[in-house]
């Protein structure tokens, strides 16, 4: 089976920073991957990497077979990208955003295709109401139907539920894996949010200073560095503390 996401020796340098050093990693298809570090570990930039945005320094990106150096339209078409961090216009109404998305994606039935989001994240009452007047929780699920318009194979999360309250968290979760469990898709999901990587993802990658440090699914980190959570195993790594087990 091919990988949807294959990063071989990927670097990238500014000047004298080296922001993301040698990662090599892989996703298989229908996965969930959390991408863990702290503040300047490297997440954002690898992610930027991976949808294109930056230009890496050395390594190589393979996203659902295409090589994004050479052919990076082919698997964007196939791709999107969520974070709270990206604003969209602000101006414009949810509506409007949602069709300028699907006329850059080429989505086929457009109206359709809004209409069917707008029913499954609860944004008929949002539609015509400009980006810039919803709440913090509102422009979470119009990010995520934004994210979600193209029907994407693999979708690049980083931090979905950073600043929503518990229950809001919670149904943003709940829907995100449903949608997974239903489409197939693949994701990649950067989080500071251990209780959430723990629940959604089946194989984490532990960042530290641009470099993967640690690897494995959830529950052989735990046993690894002998912890309760995910909390005190990234507390452990942030803290230079050795795991328990080799």
């Amino acid at each position: 089976m091919q990988d949807a996401i294959h990063v071989a020796a990927l670097t990238k340098r500014y000047r004298e920073t080296l922001a993301v050093d040698d990662i090599s990693f892989t996703v298989r298809p229908g996965d969930t991957v959390g991408l863990l570090g702290g503040n300047g570990a490297g997440k954002t930039t690898t992610i930027a990497m991976l949808l294109g945005l930056l230009v890496p320094t050395a390594g190589r990106i393979t996203m659902l077979g295409h090589d994004m150096a050479k052919d990076r339209f082919a698997a964007l078409a196939r791709m999107n990208f969520s974070s709270p961090y990206v604003a969209l216009p602000q101006k414009l109404t949810v509506v409007e955003n949602l069709r300028v998305y699907a006329h850059l994606y080429n989505v086929p039935k457009a109206e359709r295709r809004i209409r069917d989001l707008a029913d499954e994240l609860d944004l008929h009452n949002l539609l015509d109401r400009a980006a810039g007047k919803l709440s913090a929780g509102q422009k979470t699920r119009v990010a995520l139907a934004k994210s979600l318009i193209n029907r994407p194979e693999v979708l690049l999360l980083d931090e979905p539920t950073s600043s929503l309250d518990p229950d809001t968290g919670d149904w943003v979760r709940t829907w995100l894996e449903r949608y997974r469990a239903e489409s197939g898709c693949t994701v990649l999901l950067a989080s500071h949010n251990m209780a959430e990587v723990e629940r959604m993802c089946s194989h984490v990658l532990m960042m530290k200073q641009g470099r993967i440090v640690d690897r494995g699914s959830p529950d052989e980190l735990l046993a690894r560095y002998n912890r309760g959570d995910l909390e005190e195993v990234f507390l452990d790594i942030a803290r230079n503390r050795q795991a328990e087990i080799a």
